[in-house]
């Protein structure tokens, strides 16, 4: 995605919003109503008196385990969880991309259509510089740089993580788009058919005559969590969201398995990536 869902090099919890600050307030409302200090509310939710402070004062962002742990805490009302939802439907609450980062690394399947631009987790260095090169406003040459390591070290995911699989579905435009000349385009193949080579990356590419398309409204990010959850990520320009209601997220999930159908198998995707770098 075109900022790779807000990832960024300063890492740690997202800033504090207004949404957070909302969200933490109810929580330290119901937590005082139930009589329970942060310390005994925290062993009940398996997290320490000081990370429960962070998430009333809107410090640190909930996930979806801490809500359902607290819902039974605090007298399974149902409060939270729809507080919780409506939360992650806010567009433009910039934290949830810090929430998707962290999602990933604990996934156990990763999915990624793009129709804009290369997905962030298999842009080569050259590439990123470019991207990062392109934002308006500009970014200064140390936020290019920082944007660009960080970017680099979270791409080691693909080869850290042998038993998660990567899924990555990419319009055919964006790889025959020369961005930042021909030279930037040779590295950008060659590494994306380094990544092709391993076993848990499946690169598919949709063709440019293909008569069908389930993609039409914009790039998506899914994944699998460990214990089964399926969610999804939304992004558009200066707006992001985070998709946990199962049936919005599972029909993202229908629509990434057409587009896995309509685009090129991995095979020949590796075949169409190294025709068009021998057309350079």
């Amino acid at each position: 995605m075109a900022h790779d869902m807000g990832w960024s090099a300063q890492g740690g919890e997202p800033e504090s919003s207004d949404s957070m600050k909302t969200f933490g307030g109810f929580v330290q409302g119901l937590r005082e109503h139930a009589g329970l200090s942060r310390e005994e509310f925290g062993a009940r939710v398996h997290l320490s008196k000081h990370s429960v402070a962070s998430i009333e004062l809107g410090r640190r962002l909930a996930d979806e385990r801490f809500v359902e742990l607290a819902e039974g805490a605090l007298g399974d009302t149902g409060a939270l969880r729809r507080a919780f939802r409506f939360m992650a439907r806010q567009p433009g609450f910039a934290a949830w991309f810090k929430a998707w980062a962290r999602l990933e690394r604990e996934a156990v399947s990763l999915a990624t259509y793009e129709c804009r631009l290369v997905p962030g987790l298999l842009q080569p260095e050259p590439y990123a510089r470019v991207v990062f090169g392109n934002s308006i406003p500009p970014l200064s040459d140390e936020q290019v740089e920082a944007q660009a390591v960080a970017r680099m070290e979270r791409q080691r995911m693909l080869r850290e993580c042998p038993n998660t699989s990567f899924s990555f579905v990419i319009d055919e435009h964006i790889v025959r788009r020369r961005l930042g000349g021909v030279e930037v385009t040779r590295s950008l193949l060659d590494h994306m058919l380094g990544y092709a080579q391993l076993r848990n990356v499946e690169i598919q590419i949709m063709p440019l005559d293909c008569e069908v398309h389930a993609g039409l409204d914009g790039p998506l990010a899914l994944l699998e969590t460990p214990d089964g959850r399926r969610l999804a990520y939304s992004e558009g320009q200066k707006t992001g969201r985070l998709i946990t209601d199962a049936k919005e997220a599972a029909v993202l999930h229908r629509r990434y398995a057409t587009l896995r159908s309509q685009a090129l198998s991995p095979l020949d995707s590796v075949g169409l990536l190294e025709r068009i770098g021998g057309e350079l």
